[in-house]
This record gives structure tokens, sequence and C-alpha cells, in this order.
């Protein structure tokens, strides 16, 4: 295995038309497999960029089970893990943020055979050998990250890789917390929890709290109570939120209805803690804009009224906007 190294993200081109947005199924849509396109150079791959001037790329799909270390202005420095086979795009949810682009409708019925996905077995040998890797330079990392190009929750397997993970953790690095980042889509299966149970850091996505909300940003036809009550079953759980808008107004999670919806399903839902931020990469709608620092801010603040810890991310903060209580100084 090639030695892990922190690198600019390698892009494919795949130019959107503006707003070309697949429609949201009834059901998770199983995108077309495609074969891997090598850009001439780093930078190369174009697609309109949020403002509709200047081009930007999207993230390649993974090729493998393993990336990075990468840095994380959430997580630290990140081993990421990609469960969903190779150069599929294979998601329960159509973001209109993603960076990865939108995951492609198909015309076929079932999920990949059982076969494309990688098995447990070589999920964990793929993880010995970036972490003996990594070791050998004299390097670390924070965390182990499960995330990749789709949805890792989705694996058939998703409780086997987990032990399988955890036993090269506990094997090799001791101590460096296992995560996932997860879009809650499917913790209404019992295997899935039970699973999710067994990592140390569960980050799940809740970007609304209505569901036509949830279906404009995120692109899905599930019921937002539905996410709501499966969310409310996982202990520890840190809740990510992505703030966008574009100009036309068709998609918004930033105003002051939605957010009342928000922060009541969050009440609900009862994290150990929310993060807040907006986008900082090329995203698949490519008119979505930054929410600006003073709304973040706002939204934070929301949070924090209602009891619950809230963190920013990208935006500068005193103590006092974060809650933060000063030292007290010794007398």
């Amino acid at each position: 295995m090639a030695t892990p190294t922190i690198a600019a993200p390698v892009v494919v081109s795949r130019t959107r038309t503006a707003g070309a947005k697949p429609a949201a199924t009834a059901s998770p849509a199983v995108p077309r497999a495609r074969a891997a396109k090598k850009p001439a150079s780093r930078g190369a791959a174009t697609s309109k960029s949020h403002n509709g001037g200047s081009t930007t790329s999207l993230l390649a799909l993974h090729e493998g089970i393993i990336y990075g270390p990468i840095r994380s202005r959430r997580l630290g420095r990140s081993l990421g893990i990609n469960l969903t086979p190779a150069h599929l795009k294979l998601c329960s949810f159509n973001c209109s943020y993603c960076q990865y682009g939108w995951s492609d409708q198909s015309r076929r019925a079932s999920a990949p055979a059982l076969e494309n996905w990688p098995a447990p077995a070589a999920v964990g040998k793929a993880v010995a050998a970036a972490l003996k890797s990594i070791a050998a330079q004299g390097d670390r990392i924070d965390r182990l990250t499960l995330a990749g190009h789709g949805e890792p929750t989705m694996h058939p397997k998703f409780r086997e890789v987990v032990a399988a993970i955890r036993k090269v953790r506990d094997d090799l690095v001791p101590g460096v917390p296992i995560a996932v980042l997860s879009n809650a889509s499917t913790l209404d299966r019992d295997d899935v929890r039970a699973a999710l149970a067994d990592l140390d850091e569960r980050y799940m996505k809740l970007d609304a709290g209505d569901t036509a909300t949830l279906r404009s940003v995120n692109g899905t036809t599930l019921p937002v109570e539905r996410i709501v009550e499966g969310l409310k079953k996982l202990r520890g759980v840190v809740i990510q939120s992505m703030f966008v808008k574009d100009r036309t107004g068709r998609i918004d999670n930033t105003g002051d209805l939605t957010i009342i919806n928000w922060v009541t399903a969050l009440e609900k839902i009862k994290p150990s803690a929310v993060q807040v931020y907006t986008i900082d990469r090329a995203p698949a709608f490519p008119y979505l804009q930054q929410v600006t620092p003073v709304r973040l801010k706002e939204i934070a603040q929301r949070v924090r009224v209602a009891g619950l810890t809230c963190h920013v991310f990208g935006v500068p903060e005193t103590a006092a906007e974060a809650g933060i209580a000063p030292p007290v100084r010794p007398a």
C-alpha cells in the first residue's frame, strides 16, 4: 500500500448545468458505477463556482478504502475510511452542498451486489497497513473516521466492519478514537444503532427541523420525524449542521422559522454538542453561497439559549460569544 500522505485533493471533472439537480425519490437512489477519471493535472477539473464566476473543483471519488490522513477543521488529523464501493457514489441523501457532486440516478432497483462492497476483513487489513505506514514515518493521527464518498452505515455488514476496525485500533493505536460521519438516515435499523454504539464518536447530520427544508437541502424524501426519532435513541451524539443558501431562495436553511424548527428538533434529540458551519469547498449545486459569520453566530446563540452546547467552525468567536466563562483568578 502506498504511504498515506497529506496532499491537495485530486479532482475529477463533473461539470453540471447550474441547478441540474436529480429529483429526490421515495427510496434511496442507487447511483451508476463510473470509471475513474484521471485529470491531466491537479485543479484541471472545472465546474461553476457558487458565486457563478470563477471555476472550482469537485472532489474525486475515492479509489480504495483508505484516504488521508487529512486535516479536518472539526476532527483534527484524521485517517479516512471509505466503506462504499470504489468509484460509486452511494448515498441515501443527495445533498446540495456535497463536495463529491450529485449522486447519479440509477435504473437499477437494488443496491450493488454484496461482493462489490469492501469486506470487513479487507477493511481491517487496509486500516492496519495504513497505521503501520504512518507509524513507520514517526507520524500520528487524532482519529480514525468512517466517512468517504457515501453513507458508511449503508454497508450491508456495517457492524462486522466496525468490529474489525476496533480490533485493529486496539492492537496498533489504543486510545485513538474511532468516529463516524453519518446522515442519520439508517437509524431505524437495530444493527446500525448497535454498531454505532460500539464507536467512540458519532457525528450525525441534521441540517433542518422540517421535512420540506430537509428535502431541499439534502435531497431526501425521508420525513424529518423519522430521523429525529432515530437520533433520540443514540447516546453521546454530536449533531453537525451545514447552513447554506442560494441567491434565488430555492435552497435556504437559515431563515428564522427554519431555525426555530431545527432548534426544536435539537431539544428533542438532546445531543452532547452541536456543530454549525457553512461551505468551504465547491458544492454540487454551483450557486450555493456561504452563510455570513454574523448569521452563523446568531444561529449558534439560538442553540445555546436552548441549553445546548454549540460550536461554530470557520468563524472566530470570543469566549463570551461561545458562552465560555472567564477563568477565575486566584485571590
